[in-house]
């Protein structure tokens, strides 16, 4: 049964309150779409199990019961990352619910998950993301496009959201910075290069004029039809550049994972990197040694006579 089947047939109070918790996390906690989406479908999969045990209102929804929820969803085959997730989804509404006076005390502040495995990610190496960012062909409108979206992304580490949410005026040219904003409208300022700043000035000049519509507002990267380029485009950029660079598919985080571990192997300072890339925990950012210090580790069993 669909989410929406699953929310149609809970009780009054419960459909009342997840309906609630969505518009909080989209309107008050500025949560993307997808993470809105997937913390209701988890909730609503969480009040459902509870309708199942006679729970018709929040207040009732307690650990023992979170804790249920969880076991049978591991029962059917749940990986460790969706359990996680649905784990900090069930402590982010029985938060909201406690603090909105919904129910008498947080259940979900006592909640533990397994933690996700977390797999190195993908990095290409410093040729590599040369390549590909040179890989398209800047005589064409969209290939003087395509060439500034791809430098922008390797010489940022934007989330591809975030890069399509540039506007022209998020360029501070003087000073080559960047205006973003990021997970939660959080803003900050990101430098980027000579290459790229080239590439943009050719963009802005000679691209971006010729697809300009009325309705384009002042969206610094643009689609064929005038209107804000989309998330599916640039990745089609980005994978077509890869293909023609003859690299194996490849993904806009991917330029961001490389990014930042290009940085740390330059030296860059970790805090710096965690600035850069926007993450609200250093945690996340560390990730990024693990893979400079897989990279050096390879480095010296290839070169190294004694290794």
């Amino acid at each position: 049964m669909g989410t929406r089947d699953l929310h149609e047939r809970l009780p009054h109070a419960l459909r009342e309150a997840v309906d609630d918790f969505g518009r909080h996390l989209s309107r008050v906690d500025n949560r993307s779409e997808q993470t809105v989406r997937a913390y209701v479908s988890d909730v609503v999969s969480l009040l459902d199990h509870a309708a199942g045990a006679g729970v018709t209102t929040p207040d009732e929804v307690d650990l023992a019961l979170l804790r249920a929820w969880l076991a049978a969803r591991m029962r059917q085959g749940a990986a460790r990352a969706t359990q996680a997730r649905r784990a900090a989804a069930a402590r982010a509404f029985t938060a909201w619910a406690f603090r909105d006076g919904r129910i008498p005390s947080d259940p979900g502040a006592h909640l533990a998950s397994a933690k996700a495995h977390r797999t190195l990610p993908t990095v290409l190496r410093a040729d590599q993301a040369t390549a590909l960012v040179e890989a398209t062909a800047a005589d064409e409108v969209e290939g003087l496009r395509d060439r500034a979206v791809l430098e922008l992304l390797y010489a940022t580490g934007v989330r591809v959201s975030e890069l399509c949410g540039l506007d022209r005026a998020d360029l501070d040219e003087g000073r080559r910075v960047v205006r973003v904003f990021g997970k939660g409208a959080k803003e900050r300022a990101v430098p980027y290069g000579l290459p790229a700043q080239r590439a943009l000035d050719d963009w802005l000049r000679r691209g971006r004029p010729r697809l300009a519509t009325t309705t384009s507002g002042d969206a610094l990267f643009l689609g064929v039809k005038g209107g804000r380029v989309q998330q599916t485009v640039v990745r089609r950029i980005v994978d077509g550049a890869a293909r023609a660079a003859g690299l194996p598919h490849t993904k806009p985080h991917d330029l961001r994972h490389s990014a930042a571990t290009h940085l740390l192997d330059g030296g860059a300072d970790l805090r710096a990197v965690q600035e850069l890339l926007g993450h609200s925990s250093l945690s996340s950012t560390q990730i990024y040694t693990h893979v400079s210090t897989e990279r050096l580790r390879a480095a010296f069993k290839q070169a190294h006579p004694r290794a």
